[in-house]
């Protein structure tokens, strides 16, 4: 079994505007490797994803709890070279806080090589830290669901039914529905 990073969760620094880890890139490798092998793991969206639980420590979370008068900024823009551009949204005037959980999301091989967004030749590669503030489970946020399910540039197909689909869109939305994350 082998887990390496891809070139997409390069981009969450402690100077971007997604959660981070404060360590290494090897030490986050070396985290996820231990934790996936003692299967401190759930399964994420569809088959080929997986959520690795890992110690909170050293993490800081961009995700924020919304409170009446916040600004928001969006703007419309490509995520990484080579992808349409999408709505984005973000929290002014709030910073980064301590996690007290994160979920370390891995894509198999197979999966990522549907739309050759592998980077590696490794069996599962590291997609996206998502560290929160809260113990409760983050679900995939809507609009990220929304572009995966519906076939958007750069989005992994979910492979969901229709109804499975608007299960998993009405958590998202109770979940995030007062959240955002924070603006860089």
């Amino acid at each position: 079994m082998s887990i390496e990073l891809n070139d997409f969760v390069k981009r969450q620094t402690k100077d971007s505007e997604f959660s981070h880890f404060e360590g290494t890139w090897d030490q986050l490798v070396g985290r996820v490797i231990r934790n996936f092998e003692a299967e401190r793991t759930t399964p994420g969206y569809r088959d080929g994803v997986v959520l690795v639980h890992v110690e909170p420590d050293d993490f800081f979370s961009a995700v924020v709890d919304l409170e009446e008068g916040d600004k928001v900024e969006g703007e419309f823009k490509r995520r990484r070279e080579g992808e349409e551009p999408r709505l984005s949204y973000r929290i002014v005037n709030k910073g980064k806080q301590p996690a007290k959980a994160v979920d370390v999301v891995l894509y198999r091989h197979d999966v990522l090589a549907e739309d050759n967004d592998n980077t590696t030749d490794a069996e599962w590669e590291i997609i996206s830290i998502n560290a929160r503030t809260t113990a409760e489970d983050q679900p995939i946020e809507p609009f990220t669901l929304m572009h995966n399910h519906f076939g958007s540039d750069g989005g992994t197909d979910t492979k969901m039914s229709d109804s499975d689909f608007a299960a998993a869109l009405e958590v998202s939305f109770n979940y995030w529905k007062n959240k955002g994350m924070v603006a860089r």
